[in-house]
C-alpha cells in the first residue's frame, strides 16, 4: 500500500464541533502518570489511558500539581505548596525531555506566598513528553529532593481515518492491515515512530505504520481500530506528538 490517494473516511466538521472534543479541562487524578502503555504490537489491546487528569507529587515539604495533558501554545497551570518559612522565595518550574537535550531547563517561576502556596502558568511553546519538577530557592536545595511529575504537550492536528478497502494489504511500512491493527499513517515520520494521541480526554500511543494522508489537508491518518479505540468516527482535530527515545 505505497500510495493511498485519499482517506477512506473523511467528514468535515466545524471548529466549534471539533475543539471541545480534546477535553483539556483538569480533572481529578493522582501521582505522576505519563502517557500510559505503548501499543507495541499493532494488534495489541487498545492501550487507551485517561489523559484528562491531574498529576501531583510531594518531596521535602514541597508539592506540585498540574495537568497530565496540554496543547501547544495554551496555558498550562502549575500549583503547589512549600513550607511557610520559605515565603517570599522563588520556585523554579523546570522541564526535562528530548527538546531540552535531556537536561533540566527553566520553564517558569513563581513566588511562595505567605501561606506557602504558589502558582505559575507556562504558555507551552514546545511539544513533547516532559518530566517536570519544582525547585525551591534555598541554600540546601542542591541536596534536597524535588517533586516530579510527567506531562505531555500535544500539537493540535487534523486527523482522518482509513481501513475499509485495504484489509489484508501491506502498508508502506510492511504491516498487514487488518480491522484490529492499531497505528497511524504520516507522510514524513520514520516507520515505527511512537506517536501519542490525545482525544476526548483520553490518550493512546501507537506507531507509524503507513504513509499518508494525501487529502483533506490532514496531518494524520488513523487506522479504523485506532479511531474506534478513541471514539472517533469522522475527521477531527486531535492532539498528536511524536515520542522519540532518549
Amino acid at each position: 500500500m505505497k500510495h493511498r490517494a485519499i482517506a477512506t473516511v473523511a467528514f468535515a466538521l466545524t471548529a466549534s464541533a471539533v475543539w471541545p472534543a480534546l477535553g483539556l479541562a483538569s480533572g481529578p487524578g493522582s501521582g505522576g502518570a505519563g502517557l500510559g502503555a505503548t501499543s507495541s504490537s499493532p494488534k495489541a489491546s487498545s492501550g487507551v489511558q485517561p489523559g484528562n487528569i491531574t498529576v501531583s507529587a510531594t518531596a521535602d515539604g514541597v508539592s506540585l500539581s498540574t495537568r497530565a495533558s496540554a496543547l501547544l501554545r495554551k496555558g498550562l497551570s502549575f500549583t503547589g505548596t512549600a513550607p511557610r518559612a520559605d515565603a517570599g522565595k522563588t520556585i523554579e518550574i523546570q522541564r526535562l525531555g528530548h527538546e531540552t537535550g535531556w537536561a533540566w531547563a527553566s520553564t517558569v517561576t513563581a513566588t511562595v506566598s505567605h501561606n506557602g502556596a504558589f502558582s505559575a502558568v507556562w504558555h507551552t511553546n514546545h511539544i513533547g513528553e516532559f518530566s517536570i519538577r519544582a525547585v525551591l530557592e534555598s541554600a540546601a536545595s542542591a541536596a534536597a529532593a524535588e517533586p516530579q511529575v510527567t506531562i505531555t504537550v500535544y500539537r493540535p492536528s487534523l486527523a482522518t481515518m482509513y481501513g475499509p478497502g485495504f484489509w489484508g494489504q501491506r502498508t508502506a511500512c510492511g504491516e498487514k492491515l487488518e480491522r484490529t491493527t492499531l497505528g497511524v499513517a504520516n507522510r514524513t515520520l520514520p516507520c515505527g515512530t511512537k506517536v501519542g494521541i490525545y482525544y476526548g480526554g483520553h490518550t493512546l500511543i501507537v506507531r507509524v505504520i503507513d504513509r499518508g494522508p494525501y487529502a483533506n489537508g490532514a496531518d494524520w491518518d488513523l487506522t479504523m481500530a485506532t479511531a474506534k479505540a478513541l471514539g472517533i468516527d469522522s475527521t477531527v482535530r486531535i492532539g498528536a506528538v511524536s515520542l522519540p527515545q532518549p
